[in-house]
C-alpha cells in the first residue's frame, strides 16, 4: 500500500481511498518504472493490488496549508492510461508557470539534494531559494479551479463532473459543455456523465465507445489487446483492431476503434502501407569498386607471399644480420596488413527513413487508442560524463548540456543524466545555469528550427545566420538570444572565482564565530582555531561532495553519493508558453516549451574502494536511471561530444526500431571533431578508421563501441543474451546453426551453464518467471535492490519491436503500448536511487564483470562491446548525411601521443585477458574474431617498425643492403608491392569517402605513434601483466573555443616534453647522420657502390617523410626548437658517431679505439 516517507517535511495524516468505476483491469506492463507504492513491473504480478471491476486508488495529504492528491487509474481500455490527479486537476497557470504537469512532492524533489552512501543514511537536503520568487499556492478545494473564477461552493464542495478530479462551479461547467465541446479542461478528455438540461451536440453521446470485455487473471502479457489467435495459421497472431480498421467492422454501440460520426476524426489510416515501408535500408558498394577492390587484395597477398619466399630463399651473405631482421620484420608486417585488410572485404552503407518512423510511432490525429496523440517512441536515457573541470571545461559541458535538451524527440521520453566523477560544485553550479538558460534556449531552437543545437557552436559560424530562415522575429530574437549567452558565458567562466570568494567568506564567518565561542567558554585566544576550510553553496549550506581544501568525506576520492533532479520530467501533452517580454527572450505561443527531465549524479567515493574510473560510473548511471526513468534505449556521450544533429537519436531508432532490430545491442555513431588544424598534422580526425574499417565491420557482425556517440540497448548493457543467435562452427564459420535463446533453460542446463555468459531473460513462453528462484537469481547478479531488478522487464518490454515486425518465435508488443505517461518521482524512488550509487553496492554482484560496462581495462568500451558481440549480439553503423555528433579532439602533440598510448595500452590489456579474440565464442563470425584480434595484437607491430627504422640508417653506415644486390626480381617485387598498396589507397578512398589527404596523414602518424606511443605501451602491459604494476593515466585536456584575441590553434605550437618523443628523434637523427656519412663515403670512395647508397638512402626517405609531422611539431611556432630537443639531438649524434667508428673503424683497426690509463 501506498506510505509516506520518513523523511517527509510534514507529518500530516495520510489517507487512502478506493472508488469504483466500470471496466476491466490492466496488467500495467508499459510503465516506465516500478514503484512501492504500486508495483506494476511484469515480474511482479503476484504482488500487484487486484482490481475486479477497474477502480481508481487515490492518494491525498492534507494538511493546513496546501492540499495535495494524485489518482491512478487502472484503465477499462486502451485509450485510459493512468493519469494523476495532480497533473490532471493542476490549474493552468501553475502548469504554464513550471513548464511541466505538478507531481504531489514536486516543491520537495526539485528543491532537494540527495545523498547518502558508505555507513551513512540516505538525507534529503532542502536547497534553499535564493531569489525573492512568490510561493506556489494551490487553490482550496473550496474554490473553482477554472483559471480566473474564485467562485466559492455553496455547500462547501462542488460536485465532480469528471473522473479526474477537476472541480468547477456550475457556471463554469456549462461554458465547457456548451463552448469548450464537452470537455473537461483539466484532463481534456469527454465529459462522460449525463449533462441534465444543457443543449449538448447529439453527436457527443455516439462518440462513447462500449467498454472491451474484461481479461482473466491469466492472461499473457503481450495479449492485453483485442488480439486472438488466427485459425488458419496458428504461428501468428491475428490483430483483431485492425481488422476492424480495415473492414470498418462493428460490434455492440458503435466501432470498437473508430467512431462513427465523429468530428476531429479523419479516415483511419492505410495500416498496410506502413506496416510494409522498412525504416532502413542498406546500400551496396558499386560492383565496378568493390570487385576490383577484392581482387586487388588477392593479388597484392599472392605478390607479397612470392616475395617473402624470394627474400628467404636468396639470403645476402655479406651481411646476414641485416638480411635477417629484415626478412622477420617483412614477414609480420605481411600478418599485421592480412590482419588489417580481411575485415574490410565487405564494407556496406546503410541509411534510415525519419518519415516512416514518424508515421509508425507517432500518430497525427487523435484515435481511441491514443486520444491525446502521445508519441510510441521508447525512453531514451543520455549520459554524459566528466571528472575533472580544470581539464573538461564547464562551459563545454554545459554546451552539450543544451545540445541534448534541444534533441528533435518527445521531450517526456528523454531524460539527461551529467556524471560528475569529481563531486565538483563548479559542475553542479554549472549544470544548473544551464538549466535556466535552455529555457530561453530550447524553445528558440524549436521556433527556428536552428542547427546545431549547441549555442557555442551556433553562434560561432562564419555563414550567414539568416539563411532559410522565414520568419520576421527571427532576427530580433537571435540578438536577444545572443546577448543571453554571452552573459550565460561571463557566467560559467566565472564560476571558480565566485564560488572561492562565496566560500571564503562564509569560512571567515565561521572562524569569527569560533572565536567568540571560544572566548566565552573562556579559552585561550592564543590557541588556534580549528574550522574546516570548506565549499560553500549559494544558499550558505556546505557542499557535499569535493572541497577544493580536500577535508576528509570531501576530496575527490571521498564523497558522498548526490543526486539532483534539475528538470522535473516533462508532462505528456504540448505545453505553449507567453509573448515576448522583459521575462520572455522569445515568442513562444506556437512553441512547446516543455524540457526534458535532466539529473545530477555523483556516485559516492570512499577511500579503499575500487571505483573503476569511467566504467564505473556510467555502471553507477545505469542502475540510477533505470530507477528514475528506465529508457528502453541508453545514450552515451562524453562532455565535449554535442548533438551536431538534432534528428540524430530518431536515426538511430530507426536501426532499433526495424525489422530484425531486437538483435541490435548498439548503434554506434562516427566521432566527428571541431577544432582542427585544417592540414590535420596528426591525423585527429582519423577518417580511416571511423569511414574505412568501421564501414567494412558493419558488413560483418558490426562496428566496435569506441566510447561515446553509441545508443545501447539497455537490455544487451544488462549482459542478457540476444532472442536469436547465429552459431559459426567448422572451417572459417561457414557452418550455421540458429538458435532461439528466449526458452526458458531446464534445471540440468542451468546448473551446466552456471559458469557461463549465458543470461536469458526470465521469460517462459511469454510470461515473466516471478518465483524466488528467479528473483533470487537476478538478486544476486543485479544487486539488493528491488526496483532496479523490477525495472528489467519493463526496459526489455519498451525496446521490443511492434508485433508485425518481430522475428519468428520471439516477442512483440502491440502498437500504442508505450504511448503513455511517466510516473511522478518521489522521495521514495530517489532514496532508492542513491542506494544503488553507493561504493559498496556492486560488491558480490556481476556488475563490471558480465553486467554493465565491463572492468579491467583502460579501454572499457572495446571490451563491452566485444562481450556484447560474443554473446551473439550485432551491431550497426550509422552515418547520417548531417554529422550526428561532433566534439574535440587534443591537437597537441603530447597530448595526441598520450592520447595513444592509453588506447594501445588497452589493446595489450585485451590481448593478455580472456577478451582475446582468440576465446571468443561460435556466435562470433570469423571475420569478426579476426578484427577484435588485431585490436588486441597491433601494438607489437611497433617493435619489428623500431627496428625497420633503423634498419636503413644501419645499411648506410654499414655499406651493406638487405640484398646481395639490387637486382631487376627485386626491384619488380617492390614495385608490384608499392602499386597494389596505391590502387587499393584509391579504391578505398572512392568507396568510403574519404580523401587522399586523410589517408596520407593516417599512414604519416602510423609511424609517429609506432615508434613512440605503442612501444611504451607494449612495455607497461607487459609490466601490469607480469609484475602487477598498475596503470594510471591522466584525463585528456578538452579544448575550448578560443576567445576573442586568441589565436584559433595556439596548442598546435605549444610544446610540452615528454619521453615518447626520445625514440622518433632517435630514429630521425639516426637517419640523417647516416645518408650524411655514406654520401661522404661514396663520394671519396674509390670504388663507389651507388646502388647501394641509393637503396639505402630510399628506404632512409621513406622513413623521414613519415616523420616529417612530428618534426615539425618539435620545432614549435615559426621554426623555434626548444632547448631540450637540441640537447637530446646533440646527445644521439654523440652516441651514433662513437658506436659508427666503434663498428666501422677507419684505417688502422680498432686497436687505435682502445684506451689506456696513464
Amino acid at each position: 500500500m501506498v506510505k509516506p516517507t520518513a523523511d517527509s517535511p510534514s507529518s500530516s495524516h495520510v489517507t487512502i481511498t478506493v472508488t469504483s468505476s466500470g471496466g476491466s483491469r490492466s496488467k500495467g506492463i508499459t510503465s516506465p518504472v516500478p514503484r512501492h507504492s504500486l508495483s506494476n513491473s511484469p515480474l511482479a504480478t503476484e504482488k500487484r493490488r487486484q482490481s475486479s471491476a477497474g477502480r481508481y486508488l487515490s492518494f491525498s495529504k492534507d494538511s493546513s496549508d496546501e492540499f495535495v492528491a494524485y489518482t491512478v487509474q487502472i484503465p477499462a481500455t486502451p485509450d485510459n492510461r493512468i493519469l494523476s490527479d495532480s497533473q490532471a486537476s493542476m490549474p493552468l497557470d501553475s502548469r504554464e508557470k513550471n513548464n511541466v504537469l505538478l507531481y504531489p512532492n514536486e516543491g520537495a524533489i526539485k528543491d532537494t539534494i540527495y545523498t547518502g552512501g558508505f555507513n551513512s543514511a540516505t538525507k534529503a537536503h532542502s536547497v534553499k531559494n535564493v531569489d525573492d520568487q512568490e510561493t506556489r499556492m494551490e487553490k482550496s478545494k473550496t474554490l473553482c479551479w477554472m483559471e480566473g473564477c474564485d467562485e466559492k461552493a455553496v455547500d462547501g464542495k462542488f460536485k465532480n463532473h469528471c473522473d479526474c478530479g477537476f472541480r468547477l462551479c456550475d457556471d463554469c461547467y456549462y461554458d465547457c459543455v456548451t463552448n469548450g465541446g464537452g470537455r473537461c479542461p483539466g484532463c481534456k478528455d469527454v465529459y462522460k456523465e449525463d449533462y441534465g438540461d444543457f443543449d449538448l451536440p447529439k453527436s457527443e453521446e455516439k462518440d462513447k465507445a462500449n467498454p472491451l470485455p474484461s481479461w482473466g487473471r491469466g492472461v499473457k502479457l503481450e495479449k492485453n489487446f483485442s488480439l486472438v489467435q488466427s485459425f488458419k495459421n496458428p504461428n501468428h497472431d491475428f490483430d483483431h483492431t485492425r481488422w476492424l480498421f480495415e473492414t470498418k467492422g462493428t460490434y455492440g454501440y458503435g466501432n470498437a476503434l473508430w467512431p462513427r460520426e465523429a468530428e476531429f476524426y479523419d479516415n483511419p489510416p492505410d495500416f498496410t502501407d506502413r506496416r510494409n515501408k522498412p525504416l532502413t535500408r542498406k546500400v551496396g558498394i558499386s560492383a565496378a569498386i568493390i570487385s576490383p577492390y577484392r581482387l586487388l587484395m588477392v593479388i597484392r597477398l599472392a605478390v607479397l607471399g612470392c616475395f617473402l619466399t624470394w627474400r628467404i630463399q636468396h639470403p645476402n651473405h655479406d651481411a646476414k644480420w641485416l638480411w635477417l631482421m629484415s626478412v622477420i620484420c617483412e614477414i609480420w608486417f605481411a600478418f599485421s596488413w592480412l590482419l588489417d585488410q580481411l575485415p574490410k572485404i565487405c564494407p556496406v552503407k546503410r541509411v534510415s527513413d525519419l518519415t516512416v518512423l514518424g508515421q509508425r510511432f507517432e500518430y497525427p490525429e487523435p484515435n481511441l487508442r491514443n486520444a491525446k496523440k502521445l508519441s510510441d517512441l521508447p525512453g531514451i536515457d543520455i549520459f554524459v560524463s566528466t571528472a575533472d573541470p580544470e581539464k573538461e571545461p564547464p562551459l563545454v559541458t554545459a554546451n552539450t548540456i543544451l545540445s541534448i535538451l534541444a534533441v528533435d524527440y518527445p521531450v517526456e521520453k528523454v531524460a539527461c543524466y551529467l556524471s560528475d566523477d569529481g563531486g565538483s560544485l563548479v559542475t553542479f553550479e554549472a549544470l544548473a545555469e544551464a538549466a535556466s538558460f535552455a529555457r530561453t534556449w530550447v524553445p528558440f531552437c524549436r521556433k527556428h528550427k536552428i542547427e546545431p543545437r549547441n549555442p557555442e557552436a551556433y553562434f560561432a559560424q562564419k555563414r550567414d545566420p539568416l539563411k532559410n530562415k522565414v520568419r520576421v522575429d527571427f532576427v530580433r530574437e537571435r540578438r536577444r538570444v545572443k546577448r543571453e549567452y554571452d552573459e550565460f558565458k561571463v557566467t560559467i567562466n566565472a564560476l571558480p572565482d565566485s564560488i572561492r570568494r562565496r566560500s571564503d567568506a562564509f569560512n571567515a564567518q565561521e572562524e569569527i564565530k569560533a572565536k567568540k565561542k571560544q572566548l566565552e567558554l573562556g579559552i585561550n585566544s592564543a590557541e588556534s582555531v580549528n574550522v574546516p576550510r570548506a565549499t560553500w553553496m549559494s544558499d550558505g549550506s556546505h557542499w557535499h561532495g569535493t572541497w577544493a581544501s580536500s577535508e576528509e568525506h570531501h576530496s575527490r576520492g571521498d564523497h558522498e553519493g548526490i543526486i539532483q533532479i534539475m528538470l522535473v520530467p516533462a508532462s505528456p501533452e504540448p505545453l505553449f508558453g507567453n509573448e515576448a517580454d522583459e521575462s520572455n527572450l522569445v515568442d513562444t505561443t506556437e512553441v512547446d516549451i516543455r524540457l526534458p527531465m535532466l539529473v545530477y549524479v555523483s556516485r559516492e567515493k570512499r577511500p579503499g574502494f575500487d571505483h573503476n574510473k569511467k566504467a564505473g560510473a556510467m555502471n553507477a548511471l545505469v542502475r540510477a536511471s533505470a530507477i528514475m526513468s528506465n529508457g528502453a534505449f541508453i545514450l552515451n556521450l562524453d562532455c565535449d561530444h554535442y548533438v551536431y544533429n538534432s534528428l540524430a537519436l530518431r536515426e538511430g531508432m530507426c536501426f532499433m526500431l526495424d525489422r530484425g532490430g531486437d538483435k541490435i545491442c548498439f548503434v554506434q555513431f562516427p566521432q566527428r571533431f571541431e577544432g582542427i588544424d585544417p592540414n590535420d598534422r596528426y591525423a585527429n580526425h582519423n577518417t580511416v578508421f571511423f569511414d574505412v574499417t568501421m564501414r567494412a565491420l558493419d558488413g560483418l557482425q558490426g562496428p566496435m563501441y569506441v566510447g561515446t556517440g553509441c545508443v545501447f540497448r539497455r537490455i544487451a548493457l544488462y549482459g542478457f543474451s540476444p532472442p536469436r543467435a547465429t552459431e559459426h562452427l567448422g572451417w572459417f564459420g561457414r557452418q550455421k546453426i540458429r538458435k532461439l535463446l528466449l526458452r526458458k533453460k531446464s534445471k540440468d542446463e542451468v546448473r551446466k551453464d552456471e559458469d557461463d555468459e549465458e543470461m536469458l531473460l526470465p521469460i517462459n513462453g511469454n510470461v515473466y518467471e516471478n518465483d524466488d528462484a528467479t528473483r533470487a537469481s537476478l538478486s544476486k547478479q543485479f544487486g539488493n535492490s528491488t526496483s532496479l531488478v523490477d525495472s528489467i522487464a519493463v526496459a526489455e518490454f519498451g525496446g521490443r519491436l511492434l508485433h508485425e515486425l518481430r522475428g519468428k518465435g520471439c516477442l512483440g508488443r502491440p502498437a500504442g503500448s508505450l504511448a503513455v505517461q511517466r510516473e511522478p518521482l518521489d522521495a521514495a524512488v530517489l532514496a532508492e536511487a542513491v542506494s544503488v550509487i553507493t561504493c559498496f553496492y556492486e560488491e558480490r554482484t556481476e556488475w563490471g564483470k558480465r553486467v554493465g560496462w565491463i572492468y579491467g581495462s583502460v579501454t572499457e568500451d572495446v571490451v563491452t562491446g566485444y562481450r556484447m558481440h560474443n554473446r551473439g549480439w550485432r551491431s550497426v553503423y550509422c552515418v547520417t548525411k548531417r554529422d550526428a555528433f561532433r566534439g574535440t579532439a587534443p591537437i597537441n602533440l603530447t597530448d595526441r601521443l598520450n592520447q595513444v598510448l592509453r588506447w594501445a595500452t588497452g589493446s595489450v590489456e585485451i590481448f593478455f585477458s580472456r577478451n582475446n579474440a582468440l576465446f571468443a565464442s561460435p556466435r562470433m563470425k570469423f571475420l569478426q574474431r579476426v578484427a577484435y584480434f588485431n585490436v588486441g595484437i597491433y601494438p607489437f607491430t611497433s617493435i619489428f617498425l623500431l627496428v625497420y627504422c633503423v634498419l636503413p640508417a644501419l645499411s648506410l653506415f654499414s655499406g651493406q643492403f638487405i640484398v646481395q644486390s639490387l637486382d631487376v626480381t627485386f626491384l619488380i617485387f617492390l614495385l608490384a608491392i608499392t602499386l597494389s598498396l596505391c590502387l587499393l589507397a584509391v579504391l578505398e578512398i572512392r568507396w568510403s569517402g574519404i580523401t587522399l589527404h586523410d589517408w596520407w596523414r593516417n599512414e604519416q602518424f602510423w609511424l609517429i605513434g609506432g615508434t613512440s606511443a605503442h612501444p611504451a605501451a607494449v612495455i607497461q602491459g607487459l609490466l601490469k601483466v607480469i609484475a602487477g604494476v598498475d596503470i594510471s593515466f591522466t584525463l585528456t585536456s578538452k579544448s575550448s573555443a578560443a576567445e576573442d584575441g586568441e589565436e584559433e590553434f595556439a596548442e598546435l605550437y605549444e610544446f610540452r616534453w615528454t619521453t615518447l618523443m626520445v625514440p622518433p628523434i632517435t630514429i630521425i637523427m639516426f637517419n640523417v647522420l647516416a645518408i650524411g656519412v655514406a654520401a661522404s663515403r661514396t663520394v671519396y670512395s674509390t670504388f663507389p657502390q651507388w646502388s647501394k647508397l641509393l637503396g639505402g638512402i630510399f628506404f632512409s626517405f621513406w622513413v623521414l617523410s613519415h616523420l616529417y609531422p612530428f618534426a615539425k611539431g618539435l620545432m614549435g611556432r615559426k621554426g623555434k626548437i626548444p632547448t631540450i630537443v637540441y640537447l637530446w639531438s646533440g646527445l644521439i649524434c654523440i652516441v651514433i658517431s662513437l658506436l659508427t667508428v666503434y663498428v666501422y673503424p677507419p684505417a688502422g683497426g680498432q686497436s687505435n679505439l682502445r684506451f689506456q690509463f696513464p
